[in-house]
């Protein structure tokens, strides 16, 4: 590689560089406020310009937040899936990639890591997953509070297989996919087949965790691959949304 192909990085690159490596490390706690502009001014040797777009990168990064004026600074955060989730929608769109795609994605993680849990019989699993059932089976008629509810059992699923990497490209996913069945939702939010339509994912539901407390990997394994087609094909069919940048956009 010759010196023309090297790239040397601006000083607000490695400044971002240095900030975000004391965030992942945890050296910087969620809430906390970072020092004083004029103390990082001093620390880095960098004029205020430069700290600014340091800052400027961060914020793109969801890794801080900031105030200006008097009572103003720079807020730590720790990284979320939902910002991986925007980036990664945001390549997405670019490619302009069909929903049904990111859809057949879901089942790719999710449907092994129902035979996880089904081999696993985890009495801690099943518990968990009964618990959201009931928070989901709770609710009185709300096509919205019925979507947001077996979402969670969805993360759940990929949560509790235990694989952190897959948990997190499954939060990303489904990021994309909640923008997409809200938005189908909001367009029938008095039609009553969004209604049947939560009835039932929760039978289904139902039957899942029965499936893992039997240890009946292959079931679970069917029976979730079923239902994760079928809500695919329930909201790309209507129309309402055929690429991420329909739903993201």
């Amino acid at each position: 590689m010759t010196s023309s192909q090297l790239r040397i990085p601006k000083a607000a690159e490695l400044i971002a560089t240095n900030l975000r490596r004391q965030i992942v490390r945890r050296e910087l706690s969620e809430g906390e406020e970072l020092p004083s502009e004029a103390d990082l001014m001093a620390k880095f040797d960098v004029s205020r310009p430069t700290l600014r777009e340091a800052y400027r990168i961060l914020e793109s990064e969801g890794l801080i937040t900031v105030r200006r004026g008097a009572r103003g600074g720079a807020r730590v955060h720790m990284p979320r899936a939902d910002v991986a989730a925007r980036y990664a929608a945001s390549v997405l769109q670019a490619n302009g990639v069909l929903l049904s795609d990111v859809y057949e994605a879901r089942s790719i993680i999710e449907v092994p890591a129902a035979a996880i849990l089904a081999n696993r019989q985890s009495p801690d699993d099943i518990a968990t997953l009964r618990l959201i059932y009931a928070e989901a089976d709770a609710i009185e008629g709300d096509p919205v509070e019925y979507l947001e509810a077996h979402h969670r059992f969805h993360n759940a699923v990929s949560d509790l297989a235990g694989n952190q990497t897959i948990a997190l490209l499954a939060r990303m996913i489904d990021a994309i996919i909640d923008a997409a069945d809200f938005q189908l939702v909001k367009s029938r939010l008095a039609d009553e087949s969004e209604i049947r339509a939560g009835h039932r994912a929760q039978r289904t539901h139902a039957k899942f965790i029965d499936l893992i407390e039997a240890g009946d990997a292959a079931g679970a394994e069917k029976l979730w691959h079923k239902h994760l087609s079928e809500a695919g094909r329930h909201v790309t069919s209507t129309g309402i949304a055929k690429t991420t940048l329909d739903v993201m956009g």
